[in-house]
């Protein structure tokens, strides 16, 4: 009975960390962070911040995409990939995003509902196979519902041995999201009760049941049809979910402990995480600043492509009331004094990620840093600083591409020397 107990406590203490990126990101700048910003040139305000920070959090490695009116991408680039390899940190440099791949499957997602695949109001009961047990709350869970957070499912199963994966990973950096991976994430639907309330919540479970619904509907896996839908016709020849199989991947940026795990010493090697089934589109694909930038730059701009440009219409344009904001398909939009701010984070093993834009301004940001650190505020920094320097001058949406051949990054700026943080 003591064990228990002691386990029903543990339990309560872990959940906030389990409970994830919704609670424990860190998204508005801290004190002292205009100071950094007042730079007449944007080169000078993105060294400055990122140094900055990069000193303050010990990260071995970073490199920053900023697009700005539309313009070409920007590249800069600071540290390592790991202290042993000692790899120059580039544009090219490929990093695991974790939650960054709810977006390109959401858009995936989208696509098919665009083309009558699936359709938005499809519900569990009709979405999962003949016979799979749910209650009556989890049959009535829609397929928009899912990519937009708003089922009511919770971030992942809370129980005794979830809170056994966790306590371990907290002193090994493990991954403790088997149970989701599997086809055993089907069982917890069987008894679920809907809250009263489904307001905008976090949830990995939700993305794990895409993952098996996809594979359930079109009997192909999320790299094949993200291959089809997005990385193909966007030119992403360096995004993967399978990214053992890219060019880039044994330079890749290695994960180091920061924040999270606890008990791992900040800067140490953490392991990588690998999933096999339905967590692989919630969380495994590894890309670069390069690439991102691109599908950054596509979201701000047309793609030339009347499907996609469709779909990212209407990602834009689906909007669930949160506080300060609202919660669209997969991405969150922030309302931040007169700017509209919309952007992904994404956490996993030792790193952490951001993409953002101001579709307003035609102005994007991606953050890779091979750390794990709660601290995301530098891609909307950057997009508050860059609105506030463009004032209220108006500008002309321009296409991201003259012809859907073109390679998707032209012009690009050359990337910048690699620097050790704080030097």
């Amino acid at each position: 009975m003591q064990n228990i107990t002691k386990k029903i406590y543990w339990l309560l203490l872990a959940i906030p960390f389990l409970s994830g990126c919704g609670t424990l990101s860190q998204m508005s700048s801290p004190e002292g962070t205009q100071e950094l910003l007042t730079h007449e040139s944007l080169d000078g305000d993105v060294d400055s911040v990122v140094r900055h920070y990069m000193a303050q959090k010990s990260v071995p490695g970073m490199t920053v995409a900023v697009i700005h009116n539309h313009g070409s991408p920007q590249f800069y680039t600071w540290g390592v990939t790991d202290a042993v390899n000692r790899y120059p940190v580039r544009p090219d440099t490929l990093f695991a995003l974790g939650s960054l791949s709810k977006g390109i499957t959401a858009e995936v997602v989208a696509c098919l509902v665009n083309e009558g695949q699936l359709n938005w109001n499809d519900s569990l009961a009709t979405l999962l196979p003949p016979g799979t047990p749910l209650s009556k709350d989890a049959q009535k869970i829609t397929l928009l519902e899912l990519v937009t957070h708003t089922s009511g499912l919770p971030r992942q199963n809370m129980d005794v041995p979830m809170l056994g994966k966790f306590i371990r990973y907290l002193g090994t950096g493990d991954n403790f999201y088997g149970e989701l991976d599997s086809d055993n994430v089907l069982r917890y639907l069987a008894n679920w009760r809907a809250p009263r309330d489904k307001t905008p919540q976090y949830s990995n479970t939700g993305y794990a049941l895409i993952g098996y619904i996809l594979k359930h509907k079109t009997s192909e896996d999320i790299q094949s049809l993200a291959s089809r839908y997005i990385f193909r016709p966007l030119h992403m020849a360096n995004s993967s979910f399978t990214p053992q199989k890219l060019k880039g991947y044994p330079q890749r940026a290695l994960g180091h402990a920061g924040d999270q795990p606890k008990f791992i010493p900040c800067g140490q090697l953490t392991p990588d995480w690998h999933f096999s089934n339905n967590m692989v589109a919630a969380a495994s694909l590894y890309s670069n600043a390069e690439d991102l930038a691109a599908y950054a730059r596509y979201h701000v701009s047309t793609t030339h492509n009347p499907l996609l440009d469709s779909v990212f219409d209407e990602v834009r344009n689906t909007d669930i009331q949160r506080p300060d904001g609202v919660q669209g398909i997969a991405w969150t939009t922030d309302f931040i004094g007169l700017e509209k701010i919309t952007y992904q984070v994404g956490y996993i093993g030792g790193y952490s990620s951001f993409i953002g834009y101001d579709k307003e301004k035609g102005n994007a940001v991606v953050v890779l840093q091979n750390i794990f650190n709660w601290s995301n505020y530098i891609g909307i920094a950057l997009l508050m600083d860059m609105a506030k320097k463009d004032g209220l001058t108006p500008t002309s949406p321009t296409s991201a591409l003259n012809s859907r051949q073109t390679p998707a990054v032209s012009g690009q700026a050359q990337p910048r020397a690699a620097a050790q943080p704080g030097a």
